[in-house]
């Protein structure tokens, strides 16, 4: 059997990714979200809180990882945040490469990935998707969240890879600086472009 069809969504901070993730869902493709899947391997429980406690010892309580205490231990350490990320990166791929298995019968599955550039593994994608709107529209969403600032904001962006960047290097763009039934019309469609290619691939 053919494994399904594996897109990359990826976008850069306020660019509508989660909006758009949720509309190929509510669209019948599954989508693997690699930064729910981290809390809930770090939340209450989780899979990997013996693994970071023992490494960063004081990072966990009754409730998990405390993000503010590991965040603390790691920021600016590039050596702390190799180690944090050797312990959730093959987890991640795990539960990844489980939910593909999950879902061999279906033409296409979303990788939800906000860093799917910076961090490497688009080769590892046979699409990929960015989610992109104009820079103001940007600004604007990202500044109406509880406790940005116009600091962060800027530092964040210093982190990823130019949105233009990641435009040029897409298979495919999903515009959300318009509607969202403009949006969800966008994905409709590219749902239907998509399994196209699916069907080809399945033919003898």
């Amino acid at each position: 059997m053919t494994r399904p069809l594996i897109i990359g969504l990826t976008g850069s901070i306020g660019m509508g990714k989660s909006t758009v993730a949720a509309m190929f869902e509510a669209a019948g493709v599954p989508v693997f979200d690699a930064d729910a899947e981290v809390r809930a391997m770090q939340g209450p429980g989780g899979a990997l809180v013996p693994a970071i406690e023992k490494a960063f010892p004081g990072s966990t309580d009754e409730n998990g990882v405390a993000r503010d205490k590991l965040g603390a231990l790691v920021f600016g350490d590039p050596e702390k945040l190799a180690r944090l990320e050797a312990i959730v990166h093959p987890a991640v791929a795990a539960r990844r490469e489980a939910f593909v298995i999950e879902h061999v019968g279906a033409p296409m599955v979303v990788f939800d990935i906000p860093l799917l550039f910076e961090k490497g593994g688009a080769e590892a994608v046979d699409k990929v998707i960015v989610v992109s709107a104009p820079a103001e529209t940007q600004r604007m969403r990202v500044l109406a969240r509880p406790g940005m600032t116009e600091e962060k904001f800027a530092h964040i962006l210093e982190l990823q890879v130019p949105d233009s960047q990641k435009r040029a290097r897409a298979d495919h763009v999903i515009d959300t600086g318009t509607n969202l039934e403009k949006t969800e019309d966008a994905v409709i469609a590219l749902i239907a472009e998509l399994g196209d290619s699916y069907s080809a691939r399945q033919a003898p």
